[in-house]
């Protein structure tokens, strides 16, 4: 390259050549770190829903929110229309009887967080300065628990907002909503943590989708299996430790032992020790699954 077109004089030793290749240093404001997570947090967040991507990429998280909201609104159409004063499910048991929604969009979504980065080991966004992994799985895990957490207080939003406009109990309905709202963070951190730990073991998008589903349908299926023998041979006092083994059922019969709701189907309430043992586990596997996701990608 001739001193005329690199713009830069000729050194003397030809093989150290400098090219001005018309780059400008940035000479902006540098952010902090954590501003950086914080952009990782709102890109995946927005990325669980689809958002910001293809449109094959929204069929999936969409259609789970639609399907988690339609019950939800055609029960308080037909409650208002029938004037009975009363919503015929309670807030809690609404996610209870809709779990299997919650699983399949942990079950897409969470790898849609994890694998591409695996697999390819880079992330969507740049940044100026490399983030820690303790940050990128606090993004991650964050984004996560927030996307499920909407997934499920969507529907008893529409339940409390169509609550009053059917003029029914504003105490009970205020209530039994905060109930819910107690139960939806449960299932999101408990989902949004196993989906996420199951995600990161491998690169391959299909293989995390088909581990996460089978165990929210195998834990569902053999709990619910195991309730209904006890229940048939007369073990209805100890029905309630099989919810040890299903994420929702253990999170619904928590939530009924802290505030003295009634369980449906052949399972009792937790006792005291039970509701202790509960929450005790349900902590253990929402802090547990995160220790693990940070030990996963300190390895990495």
């Amino acid at each position: 390259m001739s001193e005329h077109m690199s713009g830069v004089r000729a050194p003397e030793n030809p093989q150290d050549v400098i090219h001005d290749i018309g780059y400008r240093h940035y000479e902006g404001p540098r952010l902090s770190t954590a501003y950086a997570t914080r952009s990782l947090y709102t890109s995946s967040l927005r990325g669980a829903f689809g958002l910001g991507r293809s449109g094959k990429s929204k069929i999936l998280p969409m259609a789970m929110v639609v399907i988690m909201a339609l019950p939800a609104l055609i029960m308080v159409a037909v409650s208002i229309y029938i004037k009975s004063g009363k919503l015929p499910v309670d807030y809690p048991n609404y996610l209870t009887d809709l779990q299997f929604v919650t699983a399949v969009f942990t079950a897409a979504q969470a790898p849609v967080l994890l694998s591409r980065d695996l697999r390819f080991m880079t992330v969507p966004l740049y940044f100026s300065r490399p983030l820690r992994s303790t940050d990128y799985v606090r993004a991650k895990y964050a984004a996560m628990v927030s996307a499920v957490f909407i997934l499920t207080l969507l529907p008893m939003l529409i339940m409390w907002i169509g609550s009053m406009l059917g003029s029914m109990d504003f105490g009970y309905n205020l209530k039994h909503f905060a109930f819910g709202v107690v139960a939806a963070v449960l299932y999101a951190l408990l989902y949004a943590g196993l989906g996420l730990l199951i995600a990161s073991a491998t690169p391959r998008r299909g293989f995390g989708v088909a581990a996460i589903i089978a165990l929210f349908m195998v834990s569902e299926g053999v709990a619910g299996a195991l309730r209904g023998v006890l229940h048939v041979t007369g073990h209805q006092a100890s029905a309630f430790w099989i919810s040890m083994l299903n994420p929702g059922f253990l999170i619904d019969s928590t939530v009924a032992w802290m505030f003295g709701l009634p369980l449906r189907g052949p399972a009792a309430v937790p006792t005291t020790v039970g509701g202790i043992v509960f929450l005790a586990e349900m902590v253990l596997l929402a802090v547990g699954t995160y220790a693990l996701l940070i030990r996963r990608y300190r390895k990495i």
